[in-house]
């Protein structure tokens, strides 16, 4: 997003994905050590949409002339002199990698990129990334990806999404926040991997708003919610959904506009005029604003590569090697960025796509769906170097369809490995994400190595982010929530008289009082309290239950 008066606020347009009220709050320590303090850390994930072509991305060298003459005749990436100096050797590998970079991988401020990041240890190439049993419908693979699934079984990943779940069991047992903890840009839909098995999204989608009317779409709902609404019905539950959205769209913008607009967040270099740069400018912007966002999704989509690749037989001036240099130069700028600061070292960044391209090439200029694809990891914090060996090019025969099958990386792998080696989950969140049903194997226990540094490297010592214990009975319910003048409080056991405490995300009190319950019911004032997350704790004898609530 270019950068002029960015927010203007309002709510029920954003119903397309937000985090509900029930999850969501800053990730506080169990350890409070120095050496533990990683609290701020965030990820940053760039989809490549459409099945990126690995192949072309990074060559494999050690059999150039079966990749140039067999495989790829006419849209081959020619190795010579002068493009011989992107050749990739990870000085810590047992085999010698001799990858060449695309040429389109050197590019941005002084011909940096993605082989300068390499070159200065802050890019780690995985090589092969995919899952067991590759489905190469874009819809299907994407959706595979999203909810954690490997292809064989939905009992893997059902229809929740791996993000969601993480955040979910992650933060279920901290007080809500007045922030979005996931935001995602450069898509129209919310992506499936941000929604939970509870809760239905968990990110707040800020695509098409550009600066000078964003959530300027509709004024929030006609009038107030009911105060009643029958939740036993579908049409309840609908109405309610949107009425929660309502609400919470107010409050984690409002902590966007602020971070936005904050002293100091603004970015420190210059970045291309393009449309990933322009998602990564807000990023970087947003995180030195001070919001508290863990998990941010920006999206380059046009890599369904069937055609036009290269634009003809020997130049390779195509439709790859302009996202490839969108992707490189956006990226550059924003490692720069944030490398301006301490904010990089709180920062990993890393792209993902549906699946790779047929190793042969197509009658088109282009290539068919595949399913292998390089993975990158970028950022101070990560090893640089080279996870994997070499893709086997006869692997690729008429038989199998020219296709390179052989997965070096399960996605599932990756992402639980910086789940824990860089945010400090629990073994037990981890599993909550992912879980290997098919062979009954934790992703916890099969990691990726060397993919952060021993000095941004999270020993168990400081996991921080476990399972918080849920509550399984409900003693009072109340209502409305979002409430706007009056909570109703009825007590669903025989409690006659009930204290209360209301308290802030800051953990500060609001309001407390006492509730007699004699009437079956009893009558909270919120007027005076202001817009926010708030927790409400009741309290009868030995009997003590919290809930969350939000003020509209």
């Amino acid at each position: 997003m270019k950068r002029r008066e960015f927010i203007k606020l309002s709510a029920t347009a954003s119903a397309l994905g937000l985090m509900p009220s029930e999850v969501g709050a800053a990730l506080k320590l169990a350890n409070a050590s120095l050496d533990c303090n990683i609290s701020n850390r965030k990820i940053v994930l760039i989809e490549l949409k459409g099945g990126n072509d690995g192949l072309n991305t990074i060559i494999p060298y050690d059999n150039y002339g079966y990749y140039r003459d067999t495989l790829r005749p006419d849209i081959h990436i020619p190795v010579t002199n002068s493009n011989y100096s992107n050749l990739v050797v990870d000085p810590n590998a047992e085999i010698n990698q001799n990858l060449v970079f695309n040429p389109a991988l050197l590019t941005g401020e002084n011909n940096y990129g993605f082989k300068g990041l390499f070159n200065d240890g802050m890019l780690r190439v995985l090589q092969s990334v995919g899952y067991p049993s590759a489905n190469k419908s874009h819809f299907a693979s994407i959706d595979l990806w999203a909810t954690g699934n490997d292809g064989n079984s939905w009992d893997n990943g059902k229809d929740s999404g791996w993000l969601g779940r993480f955040m979910e069991e992650a933060y279920s047992g901290l007080l809500p926040s007045n922030f979005p903890l996931g935001i995602q840009l450069g898509s129209n839909n919310t992506w499936l991997g941000f929604h939970a098995e509870h809760e239905h999204g968990l990110a707040l989608n800020i695509e098409g708003q550009n600066s000078e009317n964003f959530y300027n779409v509709l004024s929030g709902l006609a009038g107030q919610a009911p105060s009643s609404i029958p939740s036993d019905t579908h049409y309840g539950k609908e109405l309610q959904y949107i009425v929660d959205t309502d609400a919470a769209a107010n409050i984690y913008a409002e902590a966007i506009q602020t971070a936005f607009n904050a002293l100091g967040s603004e970015n420190l270099v210059s970045y291309p005029d393009t449309d990933l740069a322009n998602q990564l400018k807000t990023v970087a912007r947003l995180i030195r604003g001070g919001i508290e966002t863990k998990i941010y999704m920006v999206t380059i989509g046009g890599f369904d590569t069937h055609n036009a690749q290269n634009e003809s037989v020997g130049n390779i001036n195509g439709r790859h090697t302009t996202l490839l240099t969108e992707l490189s130069a956006a990226v550059d700028a924003f490692v720069q960025d944030i490398n301006s600061d301490s904010i990089g070292d709180d920062i990993v960044g890393l792209t993902f796509s549906e699946f790779g391209r047929k190793a042969k090439q197509n009658g088109n200029l282009g290539t068919d769906h595949g399913e292998i694809a390089p993975m990158f990891v970028f950022g101070k914090p990560v090893q640089g170097g080279i996870s994997g060996v070499n893709v086997d090019l006869t692997e690729a025969t008429n038989n199998n369809n020219w296709q390179i099958k052989t997965v070096q990386h399960d996605y599932r792998q990756v992402f639980a490995t910086l789940m824990q080696d860089f945010l400090g989950a629990e073994d037990a969140v981890v599993d909550n994400a992912f879980f290997d049903q098919t062979n009954q194997q934790s992703f916890a226990n099969n990691k990726v190595s060397n993919i952060i540094k021993p000095s941004h490297y999270v020993d168990a010592s400081c996991y921080a982010l476990g399972t918080a214990p849920k509550s399984s009975k409900t003693f009072w319910a109340a209502y409305p929530n979002p409430v706007y003048e009056k909570l109703f409080v009825n007590p669903i056991t025989n409690n006659s008289l009930v204290k209360y405490s209301i308290h802030n995300t800051n953990g500060r009190l609001i309001k407390s009082g006492n509730l007699d319950m004699q009437l079956g019911y009893a009558v909270i004032d919120m007027t005076a309290i202001a817009k926010g997350f708030y927790s409400i704790t009741f309290k009868s004898g030995e009997i003590r239950e919290t809930k969350k609530i939000i003020k509209a």
